[in-house]
């Protein structure tokens, strides 16, 4: 069994916003010479977060409008009373997730034909990472 780490790293310039990582994920697949596996994809951070989804603009603003109604910024997080402001980033963590796993077939990273992998950050402007782990044969 083979194994292959790389780590991205990600200082955004807004608060929030949705990377397109498909292609680093990729790379990362084909640099590592596994064929049959898997490789997991996370953000290292508990604000930000890892998705499959499609890349299309209309559908990353619903998405992005979508988080803030259901865990909107506001001041009032008892979180908040620990000297942060990003109450609302950690909630949206957990509706998003943190990690995925995909499959790789045949070397390749296999996703359907409209899935890209996204890297979601919710309290950016400020030095994150996430990992990709490539393991199999």
């Amino acid at each position: 069994m083979k194994a292959h780490t790389k780590y991205l790293y990600f200082n955004t310039p807004r608060r929030r916003d949705y990377i397109n990582i498909t292609d680093e994920v990729a790379k990362c697949v084909q640099e590592s010479g596994v064929q049959e596996g898997f490789v997991l994809v996370s953000a290292m951070h508990i604000t930000a977060s890892v998705y499959v989804n499609d890349n299309e603009d209309g559908l990353i603003a619903d998405i992005d409008e979508w988080l803030e109604k259901l865990a909107p910024m506001r001041p009032d997080y008892r979180h908040h009373q620990t000297g942060e402001d990003n109450g609302d980033a950690h909630l949206k963590n957990l509706l998003m997730h943190h990690q995925v796993l995909l499959p790789i077939t045949k070397g390749q990273l296999d996703l359907g034909p409209w899935q890209a992998v996204f890297y979601a950050e919710f309290d950016g402007q400020r030095k994150k990472k996430a990992i990709i782990k490539v393991i199999g044969e």
